[in-house]
C-alpha cells in the first residue's frame, strides 16, 4: 500500500457470472470486439475515477462496475483484463491512476512511482493526450480515445 489507494471490498472487477453466461468468442471475434468503439456510458464511468466518489459511494462503485461489465463482458475470461490506466487530473505530484482487476483498488501514482508490474507498460500511452485511458490485458493493450475509438497494441511487454 502506498498511501494513495482507495479501496472498497475486494470483489472481482468484472462479473464472472455474467461472463459465464456470455457466449465464448473466437479469436478473430475477440479482436473485432476489442476494436469496437467504446460506449459513451463506459467512457463517462471510467473518466470519473479521479472524482473519488467511488471510494465513499457504493452506488458510484456499483455503477462503474456495471458499466465495465456491460462493455467488456464478452472479453472477461478470454482476454484477461488486468486493469485500466489513465492520466490523473488531481495535479502535481500525481501522473496516472489505475483501476486494478484484482478487486476494486483505485490507486493514484506520482511521477516516477512504479505501477503494478502488468500495468506499468501502459503508463506512457496513458499520459499521451490522444488517449482517455488504456485497457491492459494479459497479451495486449487497448488505447481508448475520448471519442471511444480504439487502437490495439499487441504484445505483453
Amino acid at each position: 500500500m502506498n498511501g494513495t489507494e482507495a479501496t472498497a471490498p475486494a470483489v472481482p472487477l468484472l462479473d464472472r457470472a455474467r461472463a459465464a453466461s456470455t457466449p465464448t468468442l473466437s479469436a478473430p471475434a475477440r479482436l473485432q470486439r476489442l476494436r469496437e468503439r467504446r460506449s459513451a456510458a463506459y467512457l463517462q464511468a471510467v473518466s470519473q475515477l479521479d472524482a473519488g466518489t467511488h471510494v465513499h459511494d457504493r452506488q458510484a462503485m456499483d455503477a462503474l462496475k456495471s458499466a465495465i461489465d456491460l462493455e467488456l463482458a464478452a472479453l472477461i475470461d478470454s482476454e484477461q483484463l488486468q486493469g485500466i490506466v489513465a492520466r490523473c487530473h488531481l495535479g502535481d505530484p500525481y501522473e496516472v491512476h489505475t483501476l486494478q482487476s484484482s478487486g476494486w483498488i483505485i490507486d493514484h501514482f506520482k511521477f516516477g512511482q512504479p505501477l503494478p508490474l502488468m500495468l506499468e507498460r501502459a503508463r506512457t500511452l496513458a499520459v499521451h493526450p490522444a488517449y482517455a485511458f488504456i485497457e491492459v490485458y494479459a497479451n495486449r493493450m487497448v488505447a481508448v480515445m475520448a471519442s471511444g475509438q480504439t487502437a490495439i497494441i499487441e504484445g505483453a511487454t
